[in-house]
């Protein structure tokens, strides 16, 4: 037996594909998967088969024509095909994490292009499919031109492709977020944005942290947060979250020191940090709090919002440090403080009841 991969065009009507699929098993042909990609002059059927030795592209084609599958393309495969399409792109994406200038490379196994090519924004070509030639935006600047003779480009294959190269862009911009800070200390942490990949790091992050600081952070107890608040709070649908991560010094992993969080409610966007005991009164949380300030600015929000309670004197300090004017309303033991960030930037901190 021998695989092939299969590809014809079958009019989007009921039973035409059971047809094709009878025409080929007529011949002794065992269809392992297949996949159906809708375009506008009807469905593309795309099999990988077990097929009998005897029988050749000609007689593959010709079992196809007679299924009323038209525009047949058939190529030998080999067992790597055998990984469904969701294994195999998923594959990929994995690789791009890693390496995200091996673009050009993931697609080509993609989509089996003949050649791939990186051209400059100004091509004056629109993005889409073009006979043999599909090209992609690149959210990055320019475009990647893709060529292959056959079988022709489908617009689920084009859908699937910019997937990737978006994916592989958002990996670039990441780490072009990450910076590293060093602390007066002479500490360095590296500082990013989180994913739902830190979601151990953090929880581990609680778990080392005293009750008092998670009592300060979470206000309504000490207790752990449940895993599901938690990556709520890694990839919020509004605002941004920061992990600090440090490298011990016998080498070890990196592990989370710290998590910032910036969570847009309608044009205000509340702020709250959890420092690890032991990186405390060392210029973390200041550094954290000005980067989500920033990006507040950026994001055009109109005011920062604190809840801190009145005895968290670290936390009051490192609102000090921020250098802008505030507004303090008390309930109880509870302060509520409200930073704006589109009026004055120079004033100071102003205390309960002054």
């Amino acid at each position: 037996m021998t695989l092939w991969r299969i590809r014809a065009t079958v009019d989007d009507r009921p039973g035409y594909l059971s047809v094709l699929t009878a025409s080929l098993a007529l011949r002794g042909v065992n269809i392992l998967t297949v996949q159906v990609q809708p375009t506008e002059q009807g469905a593309v059927d795309d099999f990988l088969v077990d097929a009998p030795d005897a029988l050749d592209e000609a007689g593959l084609i010709a079992a196809v024509e007679r299924g009323r599958g038209r525009d047949c393309w058939v190529a030998r495969s080999e067992a790597r095909g055998l990984a469904d399409q969701p294994t195999r792109v998923l594959g990929l994406a994995n690789r791009l994490v890693r390496d995200p200038d091996a673009t050009g490379a993931a697609l080509r196994t993609l989509l089996g292009a003949d050649s791939v090519s990186w051209r400059p924004a100004s091509t004056g070509v629109e993005r889409g499919i073009t006979g043999a030639t599909m090209l992609l935006a690149d959210p990055a600047g320019g475009s990647f031109s893709l060529r292959r003779v056959a079988p022709a480009f489908t617009p689920a294959e084009y859908a699937r492709a910019q997937a990737l190269v978006e994916l592989a862009a958002t990996v670039v911009r990441r780490a072009a977020e990450q910076i590293t800070l060093v602390l007066p200390d002479g500490a360095e942490v590296a500082v990013r944005p989180a994913c739902a990949d830190d979601l151990s790091g953090v929880v581990e992050l609680h778990e080392a942290c005293s009750p008092r600081s998670r009592h300060r952070r979470y206000l309504g107890g000490a207790g752990l947060p449940q895993p599901a608040r938690l990556r709520r709070l890694l990839e919020p649908s509004r605002g941004l979250t920061l992990v600090a991560t440090a490298t011990g010094a016998d080498g070890e992993a990196e592990s989370v020191v710290a998590l910032a969080n910036l969570l847009g409610e309608g044009d205000e966007a509340e702020v709250a940090l959890l420092v690890r005991d032991d990186w405390q009164r060392r210029g973390l949380g200041s550094a954290l709090l000005r980067r989500l300030a920033q990006h507040a600015d950026r994001s055009g929000y109109a005011a920062l919002v604190l809840h801190v309670q009145a005895d968290n004197a670290p936390m009051l300090r490192t609102l000090r440090r921020l250098n802008r004017s505030s507004s303090v309303e008390r309930d109880g033991t509870l302060l509520t403080l409200t930073v704006p960030l589109a009026a004055d930037r120079k004033g100071t901190l102003s205390t309960p009841g002054s």
